[in-house]
């Protein structure tokens, strides 16, 4: 059996434009990942999925899960049947949360199967496979800090980053992404995807926070609407000392606040438990890839 991370997401920045003719929506995002996330594991097996973990209620029906998605799609792309194989889902991410668990799944087990069963199969290939499986499924498949354009699909590599301790919050609601992008679209609150200013390295977790501040998520204002349970969590991360900066990741409901180092995080946490004993907390460190 082999088994992989599939770390959770984080947008410190995400900036959406207007959307397309087609309906999509130009981003400019930069993407870390967490030390923390879902695991994935396969085996030759009955051609099943198994879900276990904290939050395995949460998701629909097996056959839709993103990582039979992906075993399709490669499947497709390699031109050969493979034989049949059995995931273990260990789910331990919130479902719908903005930390791109799904397309991570779906990374997870595209790296596997290549590795364990298509040596030969090359990362451009499996890059194609990952992105067509939704706009953060390339990024998702490397895990490494990058820089996402187009539709996410477009990656550059991302400034060097500092190994950053975080904390990640989420009150326990699923948020629906279309809805956020319904409620962004009929603000028209649209913002620069044009790809900002950066330096080639951010040398700590207060310079990094500090150049963040100037940036922004375009779709925070829209998730908070969508669910307000949302706005409740960032506003008690921004009241914290130790949160250098706080932000909604993604399109919600999971917030993020960056920490000075791992004391500052763990203090943090175990304030934000105490405060609301209800919402899903985890201390992380940010950058990746990790394995």
């Amino acid at each position: 059996m082999a088994e992989a991370l599939a770390p959770a997401k984080v947008n410190l920045f995400l900036h959406v434009g207007a959307p397309a003719p087609d309906g999509y929506h130009p981003v400019c995002s930069l993407m870390a990942f967490a030390d923390f996330g879902d695991r994935v594991s396969v085996r030759p097996g009955e051609g099943s999925l198994a879900v276990r973990g904290p939050f395995a209620s949460g998701l629909g029906a097996e056959q839709d899960n993103l990582i039979f998605r992906a075993v399709r799609a490669f499947v497709a792309e390699l031109g050969r049947e493979m034989g049949e194989l059995a995931f273990t889902l260990e789910k331990n991410l919130p479902v719908a949360s903005g930390l791109g668990g799904g397309s991570s799944d779906a990374g997870a087990a595209l790296r596997l199967i290549r590795d364990v069963f298509a040596p030969g199969f090359d990362d451009a290939r499996l890059e194609r496979v990952a992105a067509s499986l939704g706009a953060d499924g390339a990024a998702c498949l490397w895990a490494r800090p990058v820089i996402a354009e187009g539709r996410g699909e477009r990656l550059s590599a991302a400034p060097g980053l500092p190994a950053v301790d975080a904390v990640l919050v989420n009150p326990r609601v699923p948020v629906s992404t279309p809805a956020v992008y319904r409620a962004l679209d009929a603000s028209g609150a649209f913002g620069d995807v044009a790809r900002p200013v950066m330096p080639d390295a951010f040398e700590s977790p207060e310079e990094l926070a500090g150049w963040l501040a100037t940036q922004s998520n375009d779709l925070e204002r829209a998730a908070v609407a969508v669910a307000p349970e949302v706005g409740a969590v960032l506003d008690t991360l921004r009241d914290e000392p130790e949160a250098l900066l706080a932000r909604v990741s993604g399109s919600g409901g999971t917030c993020f606040a960056l920490c000075a180092n791992d004391i500052a995080a763990e203090t943090l946490a175990e304030r934000v438990e105490a405060m609301a004993p209800g919402w899903w907390v985890q201390r992380c460190r940010l950058g990746g890839p990790w394995n």
